[in-house]
């Protein structure tokens, strides 16, 4: 695994960490400011614009989000461009596919779309090169 791909894993696992802890500040410095960003969560439409994406986390946060595990996570590094592809595994729930997508801003992997969602069978492999 290169040293991009770890840094692009470790940014990961602070946009989960940060959605774990309730932690909103955390959570808004993790997305870009200066690209475009989007979101869609589980059963959501998609979101578009800063404004919209960290109004919506603000409704998660401080309402009844759900506990997220992140796992088998694999980055992929094109550039200044990166995306992480895992599962997120939420006690009593069915699987969810994520896909995580990052740019390079001030030298920081910042997330600037995440799209999650339902899948009809998760595979219990992880796939290679996953960080579990």
């Amino acid at each position: 695994m290169s040293p991009e791909e770890i840094a692009v894993l470790d940014a990961n696992s602070a946009f989960y960490r940060a959605f774990a802890r309730r932690d909103l500040p955390a959570m808004e410095a993790l997305w870009a400011e200066g690209a475009a960003v989007a979101c869609i969560h589980p059963g959501w439409d998609a979101l578009r614009g800063r404004e919209a994406v960290m109004e919506s986390w603000r409704s998660l946060l401080e309402g009844e989000a759900p506990d997220i595990d992140c796992a088998a996570a694999s980055a992929h590094v094109a550039g200044d461009v990166a995306w992480v592809l895992c599962r997120e595994r939420i006690p009593g729930a069915p699987p969810v596919a994520a896909t995580n997508v990052f740019v390079r801003e001030g030298g920081a992997w910042r997330i600037c779309h995440h799209h999650a969602g339902l899948v009809a069978q998760a595979n219990e492999e992880p796939p290679p090169g996953a960080r579990a």
